[in-house]
């Protein structure tokens, strides 16, 4: 059995986030928010595969939107970090 993992949160203070992919335990790229592209753990799955930046940074933005949200509607008096 294989196992693929997608991770992706976002948070206020920094770093603001990440968003990843591993299979079987193995890291295969991260998008760097910064740079704002794709990271491939090992030069081969950039060769294999391909991931465009563009997607997971639309999805870090969508995410960082619902937690302001989120923040917006349940918590009024915000700690500092």
């Amino acid at each position: 059995d294989h196992v693929s993992t997608y991770a992706m949160f976002v948070q206020t203070h920094r770093p603001t986030g990440e968003f990843m992919f591993e299979f079987d335990e193995d890291e295969m790229f991260y998008v760097d928010l910064d740079k704002k592209e794709t990271v491939w753990h090992l030069e081969e799955f950039g060769q294999a595969f391909s991931f465009e930046a563009q997607g997971g940074l639309a999805n870090i933005a969508i995410s960082n939107n619902n937690l302001n949200t989120l923040i917006q509607r349940s918590n009024h008096t915000q700690a500092t970090n």
